[in-house]
């Protein structure tokens, strides 16, 4: 089960980091990723880090202002979101993928997902 949080309102410019916890104790084992989705618009893949930690990518969108994590001690993956757009208005998902690979942004391919946290950046 994944819980993600830090969602909010926020101001063009500002930041926000997202934080999503996952119960078990196989975290490690997954590949973690964030979505997004806006209103009428699709499921878009936001960014996404390798089981280590070692590997990080990210959408064209959002690199250079935002940088996933993760600490595997704390089961949590979080993504720090910088000079904030208001079109990165959007509900957030965390998901977890088991089968590490190059379809990191590829949203059927991830096996669990989290409820959501909405961002909402005000101009």
């Amino acid at each position: 089960q994944l819980q993600a949080s830090g969602g909010g309102l926020v101001q063009a410019g500002g930041s926000l980091r997202l934080s999503c916890t996952a119960s078990g104790r196989t975290f490690s084992f997954y590949q973690m990723g964030w979505f997004c989705q806006a209103p009428g618009k699709d499921r878009e893949f936001v960014a996404s880090i390798s089981r280590s930690g070692g590997g990080t990518y990210y959408a064209d969108s959002v690199k250079g202002r935002s940088t996933i994590s993760r600490d595997n001690a704390k089961n949590t993956v979080y993504l720090q979101m910088n000079s904030l757009k208001p079109e990165d208005t959007a509900v957030y998902y965390c998901a977890a993928k088991l089968r590490s690979g190059s379809d990191y942004y590829v949203g059927p391919h991830y096996d669990y997902w989290g409820q959501g946290t909405l961002v909402t950046v005000s101009s």
